[in-house]
Protein backbone atom coordinates (compact mmCIF):
# COMPACT_ATOMS: atom_id res chain seq x y z
CA UNK A 1 0.00 0.00 0.00
CA UNK A 2 2.79 2.42 0.97
CA UNK A 3 4.67 1.77 -2.28
CA UNK A 4 1.49 2.17 -4.33
CA UNK A 5 0.68 5.57 -2.79
CA UNK A 6 4.27 6.70 -3.26
CA UNK A 7 4.24 5.60 -6.90
CA UNK A 8 0.96 7.38 -7.74
CA UNK A 9 1.92 10.59 -5.95
CA UNK A 10 5.38 10.50 -7.54
CA UNK A 11 3.82 10.10 -10.98
CA UNK A 12 1.53 13.04 -10.27
CA UNK A 13 4.40 15.30 -9.17
CA UNK A 14 6.37 14.27 -12.27
CA UNK A 15 3.40 15.28 -14.44
CA UNK A 16 3.06 18.58 -12.56
CA UNK A 17 6.74 19.36 -13.17
CA UNK A 18 6.00 19.66 -16.89
CA UNK A 19 3.66 22.61 -16.34
CA UNK A 20 6.27 25.39 -16.14
CA UNK A 21 8.34 24.29 -19.18
CA UNK A 22 5.21 23.83 -21.33
CA UNK A 23 3.72 27.15 -20.12
CA UNK A 24 6.96 28.74 -21.25
CA UNK A 25 6.38 27.53 -24.82
CA UNK A 26 3.03 29.37 -25.08
CA UNK A 27 2.65 32.92 -26.38
CA UNK A 28 -1.02 33.51 -25.48
CA UNK A 29 -1.99 35.37 -22.26
CA UNK A 30 -1.20 33.14 -19.29
CA UNK A 31 -4.64 33.43 -17.67
CA UNK A 32 -6.27 32.28 -20.92
CA UNK A 33 -3.85 29.35 -21.13
CA UNK A 34 -4.64 28.40 -17.51
CA UNK A 35 -8.39 28.70 -18.17
CA UNK A 36 -8.37 26.37 -21.18
CA UNK A 37 -6.02 23.97 -19.43
CA UNK A 38 -8.63 23.67 -16.66
CA UNK A 39 -11.60 23.46 -19.00
CA UNK A 40 -10.08 20.76 -21.20
CA UNK A 41 -8.78 18.86 -18.17
CA UNK A 42 -12.22 19.04 -16.55
CA UNK A 43 -13.90 17.92 -19.78
CA UNK A 44 -12.06 14.60 -19.56
CA UNK A 45 -13.94 13.86 -16.31
CA UNK A 46 -17.22 15.56 -17.19
CA UNK A 47 -19.08 12.27 -17.95
CA UNK A 48 -18.67 11.22 -14.30
CA UNK A 49 -20.11 14.41 -12.80
CA UNK A 50 -23.84 13.60 -13.36
CA UNK A 51 -23.41 9.89 -12.55
CA UNK A 52 -23.40 10.37 -8.80
CA UNK A 53 -26.01 11.67 -6.37
CA UNK A 54 -24.36 14.76 -4.96
CA UNK A 55 -24.88 15.62 -1.33
CA UNK A 56 -25.17 19.31 -0.53
CA UNK A 57 -21.84 19.31 1.29
CA UNK A 58 -20.13 17.40 -1.53
CA UNK A 59 -21.39 19.87 -4.10
CA UNK A 60 -20.26 22.82 -1.98
CA UNK A 61 -16.81 21.28 -1.52
CA UNK A 62 -16.39 20.67 -5.25
CA UNK A 63 -17.44 24.19 -6.21
CA UNK A 64 -15.35 25.75 -3.42
CA UNK A 65 -12.29 23.74 -4.46
CA UNK A 66 -12.69 24.93 -8.03
CA UNK A 67 -13.05 28.51 -6.82
CA UNK A 68 -9.86 28.52 -4.73
CA UNK A 69 -7.94 26.68 -7.47
CA UNK A 70 -8.92 29.44 -9.90
CA UNK A 71 -7.95 32.03 -7.30
CA UNK A 72 -4.55 30.36 -6.85
CA UNK A 73 -3.76 30.56 -10.56
CA UNK A 74 -5.12 34.10 -10.93
CA UNK A 75 -3.12 35.46 -7.98
CA UNK A 76 0.07 33.62 -8.85
CA UNK A 77 0.01 34.44 -12.58
CA UNK A 78 -0.81 38.08 -11.81
CA UNK A 79 2.10 38.21 -9.38
CA UNK A 80 4.45 37.28 -12.22
CA UNK A 81 3.61 40.61 -13.88
CA UNK A 82 4.53 42.61 -10.79
CA UNK A 83 7.53 40.90 -9.25
CA UNK A 84 10.37 38.67 -10.39
CA UNK A 85 9.83 35.03 -11.26
CA UNK A 86 12.26 34.11 -8.47
CA UNK A 87 10.25 36.02 -5.87
CA UNK A 88 6.94 34.65 -7.08
CA UNK A 89 8.07 31.02 -7.18
CA UNK A 90 9.83 31.23 -3.82
CA UNK A 91 6.78 32.68 -2.10
CA UNK A 92 4.11 30.53 -3.76
CA UNK A 93 5.98 27.38 -2.69
CA UNK A 94 5.50 28.27 0.99
CA UNK A 95 2.08 26.59 0.84
CA UNK A 96 3.12 23.56 2.99
CA UNK A 97 3.53 25.98 5.91
CA UNK A 98 -0.04 27.21 5.44
CA UNK A 99 -1.31 23.65 5.00
CA UNK A 100 0.43 22.61 8.21
CA UNK A 101 -0.99 25.53 10.20
CA UNK A 102 -4.51 25.12 8.81
CA UNK A 103 -4.38 21.35 9.34
CA UNK A 104 -3.44 21.96 12.96
CA UNK A 105 -6.41 24.31 13.38
CA UNK A 106 -8.73 21.77 11.72
CA UNK A 107 -7.67 18.94 14.01
CA UNK A 108 -5.07 17.08 11.90
CA UNK A 109 -1.84 18.52 13.32
CA UNK A 110 1.42 17.56 11.58
CA UNK A 111 3.87 15.55 13.67
CA UNK A 112 7.28 16.91 14.62
CA UNK A 113 8.92 14.89 11.83
CA UNK A 114 6.42 16.23 9.34
CA UNK A 115 7.14 19.81 10.44
CA UNK A 116 10.83 19.09 9.98
CA UNK A 117 10.09 17.85 6.46
CA UNK A 118 8.04 20.97 5.76
CA UNK A 119 10.86 23.22 6.99
CA UNK A 120 13.52 21.46 4.91
CA UNK A 121 11.47 21.30 1.72
CA UNK A 122 10.21 24.89 1.87
CA UNK A 123 13.75 26.15 2.50
CA UNK A 124 14.94 24.13 -0.46
CA UNK A 125 12.16 25.38 -2.73
CA UNK A 126 12.94 28.99 -1.81
CA UNK A 127 16.62 28.42 -2.61
CA UNK A 128 15.65 27.04 -6.02
CA UNK A 129 13.70 30.22 -6.73
CA UNK A 130 16.27 32.52 -5.11
CA UNK A 131 18.34 34.84 -7.28
CA UNK A 132 16.77 38.14 -8.19
CA UNK A 133 14.41 38.25 -5.22
CA UNK A 134 12.63 41.57 -5.51
CA UNK A 135 11.93 43.89 -2.60
CA UNK A 136 10.05 47.19 -2.48
CA UNK A 137 7.76 49.18 -4.71
CA UNK A 138 5.48 47.34 -7.12
CA UNK A 139 7.24 44.09 -6.30
CA UNK A 140 5.72 44.14 -2.82
CA UNK A 141 2.25 43.88 -4.36
CA UNK A 142 3.41 40.98 -6.52
CA UNK A 143 4.99 39.27 -3.52
CA UNK A 144 1.75 39.65 -1.56
CA UNK A 145 -0.21 38.14 -4.46
CA UNK A 146 2.19 35.18 -4.59
CA UNK A 147 1.64 34.57 -0.88
CA UNK A 148 -2.10 34.80 -1.51
CA UNK A 149 -1.64 32.19 -4.23
CA UNK A 150 0.12 29.94 -1.73
CA UNK A 151 -2.74 30.30 0.75
CA UNK A 152 -5.29 29.53 -1.98
CA UNK A 153 -3.35 26.42 -3.02
CA UNK A 154 -3.27 25.31 0.61
CA UNK A 155 -7.03 25.74 0.92
CA UNK A 156 -7.50 23.73 -2.28
CA UNK A 157 -5.54 20.81 -0.80
CA UNK A 158 -7.47 20.91 2.47
CA UNK A 159 -10.82 21.03 0.66
CA UNK A 160 -9.68 18.06 -1.42
CA UNK A 161 -8.78 16.17 1.75
CA UNK A 162 -12.27 16.85 3.14
CA UNK A 163 -14.03 16.11 -0.15
CA UNK A 164 -12.42 12.67 -0.27
CA UNK A 165 -14.75 11.66 2.54
CA UNK A 166 -17.84 12.91 0.69
CA UNK A 167 -17.43 12.42 -3.06
CA UNK A 168 -15.92 9.90 -5.46
CA UNK A 169 -12.67 11.09 -7.03
CA UNK A 170 -13.60 11.45 -10.71
CA UNK A 171 -16.85 13.42 -10.25
CA UNK A 172 -15.12 15.65 -7.72
CA UNK A 173 -12.19 16.57 -9.96
CA UNK A 174 -14.48 17.00 -12.97
CA UNK A 175 -16.54 19.56 -11.05
CA UNK A 176 -13.56 21.33 -9.43
CA UNK A 177 -11.56 21.65 -12.66
CA UNK A 178 -14.63 22.79 -14.58
CA UNK A 179 -15.51 25.49 -12.05
CA UNK A 180 -11.89 26.70 -11.99
CA UNK A 181 -11.80 26.83 -15.79
CA UNK A 182 -15.02 28.82 -16.07
CA UNK A 183 -13.89 31.36 -13.46
CA UNK A 184 -10.49 31.79 -15.11
CA UNK A 185 -12.15 32.17 -18.51
CA UNK A 186 -14.36 34.94 -17.07
CA UNK A 187 -11.21 36.64 -15.73
CA UNK A 188 -9.50 36.32 -19.11
CA UNK A 189 -12.58 37.69 -20.90
CA UNK A 190 -12.63 40.63 -18.48
CA UNK A 191 -9.07 41.39 -19.54
CA UNK A 192 -10.09 41.08 -23.20
CA UNK A 193 -7.98 37.95 -23.81
CA UNK A 194 -10.23 34.89 -23.48
CA UNK A 195 -8.69 32.73 -26.22
CA UNK A 196 -5.41 31.04 -27.02
CA UNK A 197 -4.17 31.06 -30.59
CA UNK A 198 -2.29 28.98 -33.14
CA UNK A 199 0.11 26.32 -31.90
CA UNK A 200 -0.75 27.16 -28.29
CA UNK A 201 -3.73 24.82 -28.54
CA UNK A 202 -1.24 21.96 -28.74
CA UNK A 203 0.55 23.13 -25.59
CA UNK A 204 -2.76 23.70 -23.79
CA UNK A 205 -3.86 20.17 -24.67
CA UNK A 206 -0.60 18.78 -23.25
CA UNK A 207 -1.11 20.84 -20.08
CA UNK A 208 -4.69 19.55 -19.79
CA UNK A 209 -3.77 15.89 -20.15
CA UNK A 210 -0.45 15.91 -18.26
CA UNK A 211 -0.18 18.40 -15.37
CA UNK A 212 -3.95 18.76 -14.98
CA UNK A 213 -5.66 15.43 -15.62
CA UNK A 214 -2.76 13.22 -14.55
CA UNK A 215 -0.92 15.48 -12.10
CA UNK A 216 -3.71 17.15 -10.14
CA UNK A 217 -5.89 14.03 -10.17
CA UNK A 218 -3.04 11.91 -8.75
CA UNK A 219 -2.60 14.50 -6.01
CA UNK A 220 -6.31 14.38 -5.20
CA UNK A 221 -6.15 10.57 -5.13
CA UNK A 222 -3.27 10.76 -2.65
CA UNK A 223 -5.24 13.18 -0.45
CA UNK A 224 -7.61 10.31 0.31
CA UNK A 225 -4.76 8.37 1.86
CA UNK A 226 -2.31 10.93 3.27
CA UNK A 227 -2.51 14.05 5.43
CA UNK A 228 -2.70 17.22 3.34
CA UNK A 229 0.59 18.41 4.88
CA UNK A 230 2.47 15.40 3.53
CA UNK A 231 0.99 15.84 0.07
CA UNK A 232 1.89 19.54 0.09
CA UNK A 233 5.51 18.65 0.88
CA UNK A 234 5.60 16.09 -1.95
CA UNK A 235 4.28 18.68 -4.42
CA UNK A 236 7.45 20.70 -3.79
CA UNK A 237 9.09 18.12 -6.03
CA UNK A 238 7.44 20.10 -8.85
CA UNK A 239 9.93 23.02 -8.87
CA UNK A 240 12.76 20.47 -8.64
CA UNK A 241 11.44 18.67 -11.71
CA UNK A 242 10.79 21.94 -13.53
CA UNK A 243 14.36 23.09 -12.85
CA UNK A 244 15.78 19.82 -14.18
CA UNK A 245 13.54 19.90 -17.27
CA UNK A 246 14.65 23.50 -17.92
CA UNK A 247 18.26 22.31 -17.75
CA UNK A 248 17.62 19.46 -20.19
CA UNK A 249 15.32 21.29 -22.62
CA UNK A 250 16.50 24.90 -22.49
CA UNK A 251 20.09 24.42 -21.28
CA UNK A 252 19.42 26.60 -18.25
CA UNK A 253 22.24 26.26 -15.77
CA UNK A 254 21.71 24.89 -12.27
CA UNK A 255 23.87 26.83 -9.81
CA UNK A 256 25.26 25.82 -6.44
CA UNK A 257 22.42 27.48 -4.52
CA UNK A 258 19.80 25.71 -6.66
CA UNK A 259 21.61 22.40 -6.23
CA UNK A 260 21.54 22.81 -2.45
CA UNK A 261 17.84 23.69 -2.71
CA UNK A 262 17.10 20.54 -4.72
CA UNK A 263 18.92 18.42 -2.13
CA UNK A 264 16.97 20.04 0.73
CA UNK A 265 13.64 19.44 -1.05
CA UNK A 266 14.47 15.76 -1.46
CA UNK A 267 15.56 15.48 2.17
CA UNK A 268 12.37 17.26 3.29
CA UNK A 269 10.16 14.95 1.24
CA UNK A 270 11.99 11.91 2.65
CA UNK A 271 11.65 13.22 6.21
CA UNK A 272 7.95 13.94 5.73
CA UNK A 273 7.34 10.54 4.17
CA UNK A 274 8.98 8.76 7.10
CA UNK A 275 6.53 10.55 9.39
CA UNK A 276 3.56 8.91 7.68
CA UNK A 277 2.18 5.53 8.68
CA UNK A 278 -0.06 3.80 6.13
Amino acid sequence: MRLRVLAVLGLGVLALSWAAPVFRLTTSPVVAVAAWRMLLGGALFLPWVPRVRWSKSGLVLGVAAGGVLALHFFLWLTSLRLTTVASSVALVTTNPIFVGLLSWILGEPPSRRLWEGIALSVTGAMLIGWGDFAIGGQALVGDALALGGALAASTYLLLGRRACQEVNLLPYVGLAYGVAGVLLLIAAAGAGTPLVTGQDWLWVSILAVGPQALGHTSVNWALRRLPASAVAVAILGEPVGATLWAFLLFSEGVGIVQSVGILLVFLGILRAWRAIRL
